[in-house]
């Protein structure tokens, strides 16, 4: 009997720089993928938190966006502060 393969979804797929986020420097920045996975959310409600200016505004370079890690690490260490 023929062994089938599973296939793997694009979502999911854990994007390297959310495995290694805590190493990156204040410098990089990241893509949606990694955000989502992050704040645990959709694309939807990543747009919806930047648009209330819960997120910072990502930078866009030619047609991709990025989020710089920096800021990101201030708005989460933000976040978890008033959640306690």
């Amino acid at each position: 009997m023929p062994q089938q393969s599973k296939r793997v979804k694009q979502e999911d797929v854990i994007p390297d720089a959310l495995k290694h986020f805590d190493s990156l420097p204040d410098s990089a920045n990241v893509r949606q993928p990694v955000l989502k996975g992050l704040l645990n959310c959709s694309d939807a409600t990543v747009w919806r938190r930047v648009n209330d200016g819960t997120l910072p505004q990502p930078t866009k370079l030619g047609r991709m966006t990025f989020w710089n890690v920096g800021k990101l690490r201030k708005v989460l260490a933000s976040l978890q502060g008033t959640a306690q």
